[in-house]
């Protein structure tokens, strides 16, 4: 991924924070000799610097991934930039946005205690707290029949790259200015990349 300097997001717990947070990611590798690209959820685990997830079986994408250098694309808030909201005419419209690139070696898991484990972790995740399902209450044998379904698989975290783009390259009144507008939307991205722009003007 193209990183100038001042976008480049470095900070390892914001880096981490943004892959929980935003944990829908697409996984690419290569398939047939082309690019292949899924959209699924994705657990990371930090102690073991990994990613783990699962595929529907009938998605070939996991014949021919393991042991593939594969590329996960965790992406955050993004918005149009307008010029019009500058303090001058001279400039151009432009796009801010967080994406974190996460490479890494895939391999299969087929230890059904491992698959288990994936897979409550992700319902714990996203259940709320308060709803009463729960994977450990459903039928053992439910829940191994339903395994048969899917590819398991971990992701050996290799390499990150993190770009937070949020006109840093701009100066402060006129990122002031950015936000103010963004502010005054009701779309959810525009207000996500405003918070997060003011987090960067009061470092």
């Amino acid at each position: 991924m193209y990183i100038p300097n001042h976008f480049q997001l470095k900070d390892e717990e914001k880096i981490y924070d943004f892959i929980e947070k935003y944990s829908f990611a697409t996984l690419f590798s290569q398939h047939n000799g082309e690019p292949y690209a899924t959209h699924l959820p994705l657990k990371l685990n930090k102690g073991e610097s990994a990613l783990y997830g699962h595929f529907a079986r009938p998605n070939e994408q996991w014949k021919e991934i393991e042991y593939q250098q594969v590329l996960a694309v965790f992406q955050g808030p993004h918005c149009y930039i307008s010029p019009s909201w500058y303090e001058t005419t001279k400039a151009v419209p432009t796009w801010n946005y967080v994406s974190i690139h996460v490479y890494g070696k895939m391999e299969i898991v087929e230890d059904q205690k491992v698959i288990f484990d994936s897979l409550n972790d992700l319902v714990n995740k996203y259940e709320s707290p308060d709803s009463p399902y729960n994977l450990k209450d459903v039928d053992s044998r439910f829940i191994e029949g339903m395994s048969k379904g899917i590819v398991a698989f971990k992701i050996k975290i290799t390499k990150i790259e993190a770009k937070s783009k949020l006109s840093q390259n701009h100066p402060v009144e006129r990122q002031e200015l950015i936000i103010k507008h963004l502010e005054n939307t009701s779309q959810q991205d525009n207000i996500q990349v405003a918070s997060l722009m003011k987090k960067n003007l009061q470092k």
